[in-house]
C-alpha cells in the first residue's frame, strides 16, 4: 500500500477548517491501509480536527484531547459510516472503559467518551464528526441505557442526531453498557 501524505506547514496553518483535507492524500483502498499509513494520515490531520471541533466553544471539544486515548491508532469502524475512529475517555470513564470487558460493564455516571472520526474519500482524508457519549445518572435516559449521544461537525457546530438512532445500535452491546470498543488489534493495553 502506497501512502502519500503531503502538506505545507505554513499553508496548513492558514487553511480554513475543512480545506486542509486536500493536503492529506491517500492512494489505494482505505480498507487496505496498513497501520503506519493510518497513523500518517492521522498525524497529518489530527491537530486541525481538534481545532475545528473546538471552534464553537463546546466544553468536551475543548478538553477531550487531554483525556486517556484508548487505542494505539484510529481504526476503521463500519457502524460510524466507514470512518476511522480514535476514542478518548475522561477520568471518570477511563479505568472501567480500558478493561474492554464484555459482560457486567457498568460505567459510572459522568463518564464521557469522545470519538474523533475521519474518512478517506476520493483519495483524500476528510474529517468527520466528533461523536460524544455521556453516561447519565440512573433513569436519565432509560430508553438509551442512560447514555446521552451528541456529535459535533468538523467545524464545531452541533450535529443534529436522534438519540434513538444511536441507542438503537449501541444497545446491541447491552452487557457492555452500550460500549462498542475499538477493534481488538488497536486497543490500548494497560497491563
Amino acid at each position: 500500500m502506497t501512502l502519500r501524505v503531503t502538506f505545507s506547514a505554513g499553508l496548513l496553518a492558514l487553511a480554513p477548517i475543512g480545506a486542509f483535507a486536500q493536503d492529506c492524500t491517500v492512494e489505494g483502498d482505505p480498507m487496505d491501509l496498513e497501520a503506519d499509513a493510518v497513523a500518517a494520515v492521522y498525524d497529518c490531520i489530527e491537530a486541525r480536527m481538534a481545532e475545528g471541533y473546538a471552534a464553537n466553544g463546546d466544553p468536551v471539544a475543548a478538553e477531550f484531547r487531554s483525556w486517556q486515548v484508548t487505542s494505539t491508532r484510529p481504526a476503521l469502524a463500519g457502524p460510524h459510516g466507514e470512518r476511522f475512529l480514535q476514542t478518548f475517555a475522561n477520568d471518570t470513564a477511563a479505568e472501567q472503559y480500558l478493561k474492554f470487558a464484555e459482560e457486567g460493564v457498568e460505567m459510572p455516571a459522568g463518564s464521557v467518551l469522545a470519538k474523533e472520526s475521519f474518512a478517506v474519500k476520493d483519495g483524500k482524508a476528510v474529517p468527520g464528526p466528533l461523536f460524544i457519549m455521556t453516561k447519565l445518572e440512573e433513569g436519565g435516559a432509560p430508553d438509551a441505557g442512560d447514555w446521552l449521544y451528541a456529535a459535533l461537525m468538523p467545524n464545531g457546530k452541533e450535529m443534529k442526531i436522534q438519540q434513538g438512532f444511536c441507542a438503537g445500535c449501541h444497545l446491541n452491546w447491552e452487557a457492555q453498557d452500550s460500549l462498542a470498543y475499538p477493534m481488538e488489534a488497536v486497543r490500548l493495553t494497560t497491563q
